[in-house]
């Protein structure tokens, strides 16, 4: 018996491609995975529980290619459940903007020009190396927690987004991410988040207010856009 990827990804990070076209019955199985931080086998009489104690990193495609601003919801074929496990979710679309554009051709030319030269890896502000070593350093060594202030905060915010979600569900607006417990839960993670990458033992309620700027221009914006 083998472990696959969230498995092997135990105390890591597991990037999944082209999410939409997972099979059904392996879409079953992340749920645990992605909720529990385990995932359950019983085969061949052998019956045991691995740990996936991951952090999830998916891209999906819309149902057309592309994103279709008059289909709305129908461009997300996705059930809520699954939805509501992830922290963040963007929406990334396709649109023409010729600045952007011709940047982004300039550098996937670069790219192919330069690919048989030896050159340098440019350095920014902190070289790759001392990046690697202070991410595995906050992520072993900093668990900051909610101070009281934020706390009370995140609180007041969530029932916020509870009564502002039961006036669109009164409205006949039916969001596709329902506002649960998991949401608080995910605004918490993205606190403390914030916090460790500051190396501060405790989140306060600036971190909370970046987190939930996050949270409203990723998750909350996909909700009303699909």
């Amino acid at each position: 018996m083998e472990g696959g990827a969230m498995v092997l990804a135990d105390g890591g990070v597991v990037c999944i491609d082209e999410f939409d076209k997972m099979r059904e019955d392996d879409r079953v199985a992340i749920h645990e995975a992605m909720e529990q931080q385990t995932i359950s086998i019983a085969k061949a009489g052998i019956t045991t529980t691995l740990n996936s104690r991951c952090s999830v990193f998916a891209a999906a495609n819309s149902v057309f290619g592309r994103w279709d601003e008059s289909k709305a919801e129908q461009n997300i074929d996705f059930m809520p459940t699954i939805l509501s496990r992830f922290d963040m979710i963007f929406i990334v679309k396709d649109e023409h903007d010729e600045k952007k554009d011709n940047t982004l051709a300039k550098h996937v030319m670069a790219l192919h020009v330069n690919a048989l030269q030896t050159t340098e890896e440019a350095e920014g502000e902190l070289s790759l190396s001392t990046l690697k070593k202070y991410i595995a350093y906050c992520r072993a060594r900093c668990g900051p927690r909610l101070s009281n202030e934020a706390a009370e905060k995140l609180k007041n915010y969530y029932l916020y987004m509870r009564n502002t979600n039961k006036e669109h569900q009164g409205m006949e607006k039916k969001s596709n991410i329902p506002i649960t417990v998991r949401q608080l839960e995910a605004i918490i993670r993205i606190s403390e988040s914030l916090a460790k990458m500051e190396l501060q033992p405790f989140a306060t309620e600036r971190h909370v207010d970046e987190a939930m700027r996050l949270f409203q221009v990723s998750t909350l914006d996909a909700a009303h856009s699909g």
